[in-house]
């Protein structure tokens, strides 16, 4: 991932992030900005290593680690 793909990610946010502001609830500001920041690391994360596949207990093509 490159600064600029972060910053771009971050920068679709930012306008979700001023919109808390408007929050009056102390309660629902916190909760939506955790639901945002999670959201935005999934996306980086995702981002860095890859998509997440369909079927996440699917047997992968890869050899075993030890020897036999």
């Amino acid at each position: 991932m490159t600064k600029d793909e972060f910053l771009a990610i971050a920068t679709k946010k930012y306008e979700a992030l001023q919109k808390l502001n408007e929050q009056t609830s102390f309660y629902d500001y916190e909760r939506g900005f955790d639901e945002l920041w999670t959201d935005l690391g999934r996306q980086v994360l995702e981002s860095n290593i890859g998509k997440v596949p369909i079927n996440h207990r699917k047997k992968t093509s890869y050899e075993a680690a030890t020897e036999k």
